[in-house]
């Protein structure tokens, strides 16, 4: 008898999980920083009518998405699908960057997080006891104040669901999928929707005349796993809401920073000593809360032709968790790269290489207070 025969099916409900999809996330940064895109087709990849038809589709906004366009699509296809649409080459280092501003919200409620890409990522938040309906709100606001970005939110009790409940109701939806409510929602769901059905199983299930989640609840697991070996059994398992998958996350931070972004860019020295300032509050009170502290700081810096660059440095000893501190520390990397020279569209003050405090450092002071 195959392993996963053995044990009776049972539904797991006590985790609380949270799926989280920045709508169209690359699209959405163009626009952002560009508003004159705000109402045109916007499609992610170079101009096939630049490059002799080649490229590929990273995403397309929603104004593209309407006529077809997908990512992993062909540019040249997507160009016949949308002729008037912009083209615009993507920058992944700056959605890379982006999407570590979005992780730093994230990291405001747990630590408990698995990316996915750029764009999405699980949170797992079963110590909460505040509403995740509340908690999922005041995520997706926080990311539009920061950093005027949508982002979709899935709330239910394992991976499965929260990753369909996200995908249900975009730009900026939020659907909760409870035990009570998995037949409905994923009956009604088309075959191809299914977390797990990829293209070549797709062919395979409408020969068997499976087209929805309820055409596959029917289907006996005996019939799946023949059908499908096991990703049958898996499927058999998610069709019934089944999914004990952990949120998979670094147990250990390996950094604790904090970062402001500007916009308009902030022009002149005494701005840039103030923003350094908040963030060495900012930071020391994470690193307090967090009872860690750190060897290394890392300033980070963008101008506004978003060029990011960090600089750091490393001590014998561990920083102190003081503000004065660790400004000044701060302070000292600024004079040393030459100080305030450009306006900035951001600046960040991290501390890494962190360890528990389990003892009391001695050491003197290199700032006093």
């Amino acid at each position: 008898m195959c392993a996963w025969l053995q044990f009776p099916l049972k539904i797991d409900t006590s985790r609380k999980i949270l799926h989280i999809d920045m709508d169209a996330f690359y699209a959405q940064i163009e626009i952002r920083d560009n508003p004159a895109l705000q109402d045109e087709q916007v499609i992610l990849a170079r101009d096939p009518r630049k490059t002799g038809g080649t490229g590929v589709v990273a995403t397309a906004n929603y104004h593209a998405r309407k006529l077809g366009v997908h990512s992993a699509m062909s540019a040249a296809e997507a160009l016949e699908k949308a002729p008037d649409a912009v083209f615009v080459t993507p920058n992944f280092e700056k959605y890379k960057q982006v999407s570590e501003q979005v992780h730093e919200i994230f990291h405001q409620y747990t630590d408990k997080i698995e990316p996915v890409a750029f764009d999405e990522a699980y949170l797992d938040l079963s110590d909460h006891t505040e509403p995740l309906i509340t908690i999922a709100h005041q995520l997706q606001q926080k990311i539009f104040d920061k950093l005027s970005l949508t982002s979709s939110v899935g709330i239910s009790f394992n991976k499965f669901l929260a990753k369909l409940a996200s995908e249900h109701n975009k730009p900026a939806g939020l659907t909760v999928i409870r035990s009570a409510d998995i037949r409905p929602f994923l009956d009604s769901q088309p075959i191809e929707a299914i977390r797990g059905v990829g293209s070549k199983t797709v062919e395979r299930m409408h020969e068997l005349e499976i087209e929805n989640g309820r055409d596959l609840y029917e289907l006996s697991q005996d019939k799946l796993i023949d059908e499908f070996g096991k990703q049958g059994f898996e499927l058999y398992q998610r069709i019934r809401g089944i999914d004990d998958r952990p949120v998979q996350y670094e147990r250990q931070r390996k950094s604790i920073g904090k970062e402001h972004t500007f916009n308009p860019p902030i022009r002149s020295e005494q701005e840039t000593l103030d923003e350094l300032r908040s963030l060495a509050k900012e930071v020391v009170q994470s690193l307090k809360n967090k009872k860690m502290h750190g060897k290394t700081l890392v300033l980070k810096l963008r101008d506004e032709e978003f060029n990011t660059t960090t600089h750091r440095a490393t001590f014998n000893d561990f920083i102190e968790n003081d503000p004065n501190i660790i400004y000044n520390l701060g302070l000292d990397i600024l004079e040393e790269i030459g100080g305030y020279t450009t306006p900035l569209r951001l600046v960040g003050l991290t501390i890494t290489g962190l360890t528990p405090i389990s003892f009391e450092n001695i050491t003197l002071s290199l700032y006093e207070s």
